[in-house]
């Protein structure tokens, strides 16, 4: 190859990687996914600022428990004080965890555990979203399928069933039936582990043993974590279901001749699926937030759990991380809701999404 035609080769693969990156940085996704992001700093600054300043009202500290321990000195509960930067005014604390988070991407350090929060949140923030993942493809492997049969077979004995589920499943408070979900895991044992990740021979199973434990120990509280999303979203399914099936478009696929299947499936559902993925975000948001439930009864080693003890003992950098955590989960949820939207249909333009 002579040196000419090596120039030219170069050449071109640097106009064609210079096209490629232009086509992306101008490409609508990528724009939508900036402005977001944009976005999703500033969300965080303002859910940080406020829930530190909500913190600051509650009465006392994390000291005030310590005071009245008499084997705990004044000298000592003093050095905690100046070594937490509790003995700053709030807003001096806010701004010093904040630039700490910014330039250093540290939580700061947790008052109960004297660890690091970084640390804490890596160890929870995997067990939590495990379980909200796994609650997430329950529900909707359950819940659409029972929609489409009760908006199919409108009503009729089969639709006022599941009607009476899912009316039951929305009205029933999750801790109830979290608590029977116990019991039942009490008295059937050992078919049910009665609380905990993993169980005690963990460390001496093979790798897929692991996987299998970590399962067998995630189905009770994925089924008191699913129950009040899988009600919701089945009505929801149910719903649009039967507003797009009575549109006229509908009916002239049905007079055209076309199966019901290919109606039902293909021109009914694609259209009826869109306001379920934009709920998608808010749902995976609202899992995370109620996971505690889940986690306090089933003994699950998560962030709900962690953050439930973090906000009774008053940790505040603790707290303060577990609410960032929740509020980028959120953002994030709804990113990728939209994101999946466009894929969905991709008649819909990024830009006009809110």
């Amino acid at each position: 190859m002579t040196t000419s035609t090596r120039d030219s080769s170069i050449r071109n693969r640097f106009s064609n990687s210079w096209y490629l990156l232009t086509r992306l940085v101008t490409s609508e996704t990528f724009l939508y996914i900036l402005k977001r992001l944009l976005q999703a700093i500033l969300t965080l600054l303002l859910a940080s600022a406020l829930s530190f300043a909500i913190i600051q009202l509650a009465p006392g500290d994390y000291l005030d428990t310590l005071r009245q321990n008499p084997q705990i000195s004044p000298e000592r509960i003093e050095e905690l004080k100046q070594q937490f930067g509790l003995d700053q005014p709030g807003y001096i604390q806010y701004w010093r965890w904040l630039w700490q988070v910014i330039s250093e991407g540290d939580f700061g350090t947790s008052f109960v555990y004297f660890r690091s929060v970084s640390s804490l949140l890596a160890e929870r923030v995997p067990a939590t979203l495990l379980l909200a993942i796994a609650s997430i493809i329950l529900t909707w492997a359950l819940a659409i399928p029972l929609g489409i049969i009760a908006a199919v077979n409108q009503n009729r004995w089969i639709d006022r069933f599941l009607q009476v589920i899912s009316y039951t499943g929305q009205g029933f408070p999750s801790f109830i039936f979290a608590l029977l979900l116990l019991i039942l895991a009490q008295y059937t044992t050992p078919l049910f582990p009665v609380g905990g990740m993993t169980s005690i021979n963990y460390a001496d199973l093979s790798p897929l043993g692991k996987v299998l434990d970590i399962g067998w120990h995630m189905i009770l509280p994925t089924i008191a974590l699913s129950i009040t999303s899988f009600a919701g979203l089945q009505r929801i399914t149910r719903g649009e279901l039967l507003d797009v099936l009575r549109q006229d478009y509908i009916q002239t696929a049905r007079a055209k001749g076309l199966p019901e299947n290919r109606v039902l499936y293909v021109h009914a559902l694609r259209n009826a699926i869109n306001p379920l993925v934009t709920i998608l975000g808010f749902e995976f948001a609202s899992l995370l937030s109620g996971a505690f439930i889940a986690e306090y009864f089933f003994n699950w080693p998560g962030l709900g759990r962690l953050t439930l003890q973090a906000v009774i003992a008053q940790d505040l950098y603790l707290v303060m991380a577990s609410l960032i955590m929740s509020a980028l989960m959120l953002i994030v949820g709804n990113l990728l809701a939209d994101l999946l939207l466009k894929v969905v249909d991709p008649r819909i333009r990024l830009e006009n999404l809110k």
